[in-house]
């Protein structure tokens, strides 16, 4: 498990060192939910999600491993239709961001593919005024 996890830290790290169009500190965290009464300001969770490994020969394997990046605030005066564009540009901005850099922690690891699900939860939006996107962020490895 610790190659799931050791991933999830670095792509934490990777996104604290780089200056966003919004501003947040990236947590490793193995839930990807977050206190309702503290999300007047961005959060975002890296959390470990899966990990498949491949033999290609008997003596090398690929590793494939996922991570969920959770990306949530309180909307505040927005409307909703003002928020998926304001925080969905930001979640773009992160999966360019991790598609394009490699992890000075992690170097073996390439991203191979990032998923937006969901772009955002609609429940959270219109039912509590929350903005929640998932990023599923996808790397490969080789021994």
């Amino acid at each position: 498990m610790s190659i799931v996890t050791d991933l999830a830290k670095a792509v934490a790290e990777e996104l604290n060192r780089h200056e966003f169009s919004m501003s947040f500190e990236a947590a490793y965290s193995v839930r990807s939910s977050f206190d309702l009464t503290k999300l007047d300001t961005l959060h975002v969770a890296v959390v470990p999600k899966e990990l498949e490994i491949d033999n290609i020969s008997r003596s090398s394997s690929k590793y494939a491993a996922s991570i969920d990046i959770g990306i949530s605030q309180r909307i505040g005066d927005r409307t909703p239709e003002e928020a998926v564009e304001v925080f969905g540009d930001l979640v773009e901005e992160i999966a360019e961001f991790l598609k394009e850099t490699p992890l000075q922690k992690f170097q073996a690891a390439q991203c191979q593919g990032i998923s937006f699900d969901p772009i955002y939860i609609p429940d959270h939006l219109h039912g509590q005024r929350i903005f929640t996107s998932v990023l599923n962020v996808k790397y490969i490895m080789r021994d």
